[in-house]
């Protein structure tokens, strides 16, 4: 059937269809900020852990209002290596989600030196304390044109997994509390049980494991 055609009979009836709720802009730029260079140039690929980090973060409705939610991604394994949730989207939201992955490869005992930490041109990313924090923790920044979400396209995948496996499946949510225990709960399924077609329906920890593995050297 004809689109016009679907849009007549709908009006004649008195129907209408499902509109989508209004976006909340995420990636505000500063204009004013210096910006590194975009270093993936859409090849999402590594050849090891720790070579390549996508974040992004993303909103939540709740009945207390938006609550929004940052990763850090782990390119090789798909591994979400950072994460944090908080009601505002100031810098501190990122940085700690930054933080969280910076210790969780420190206590595991890997270098992080000089890997590619890739985002969008958002303001909290070319904010002076986030680029100061990631000089200080030896990663090379690199960020994606404004506006162009294929730019940073794994982390929109996992923003949007997030959202369908949790969000919107097991929502509607109060507020803050409910959700940030929930969105643990599902970073460690998504680390540890959910399989991913792109590393051969594997879990992410299963692929850093084999990784490390073959690193060992026989005596």
């Amino acid at each position: 059937m004809a689109r016009c055609t679907v849009e007549r009979v709908m009006h004649d009836a008195g129907l209408r269809g499902v509109r989508r709720d209004r976006r909340v802009r995420t990636t505000i730029p500063d204009a004013t900020a210096e910006r590194p260079p975009d270093l993936v140039d859409r090849k999402f690929v590594a050849d090891a852990p720790n070579q390549l980090w996508v974040v992004d973060f993303t909103y939540v409705a709740t009945l207390a209002g938006f609550v929004y939610v940052a990763f850090v991604i782990d390119v090789f394994s798909r591994m979400i290596v950072g994460w944090r949730a908080a009601r505002s989207m100031k810098t501190d939201l990122p940085l700690d989600a930054l933080e969280m992955a910076l210790w969780n490869r420190e206590r595991l005992g890997h270098n992080v030196k000089d890997l590619i930490h890739h985002s969008d041109a958002g303001a909290q990313y070319t904010s002076i304390r986030y680029t100061q924090r990631l000089v200080e923790a030896g990663l090379n920044a690199s960020i994606g044109s404004v506006g162009d979400s294929y730019d940073n396209a794994l982390a929109e995948t996992v923003n949007g997994l997030y959202k369908t496996e949790l969000v919107y499946w097991e929502g509607p949510w109060k507020g803050a509390d409910d959700l940030e225990l929930a969105t643990l709960g599902w970073v460690d399924w998504f680390n540890h049980v959910r399989i991913h077609s792109a590393l051969s329906y594997c879990t992410p920890a299963e692929v850093e494991a084999e990784f490390y593995a073959r690193q060992i050297i026989p005596v």
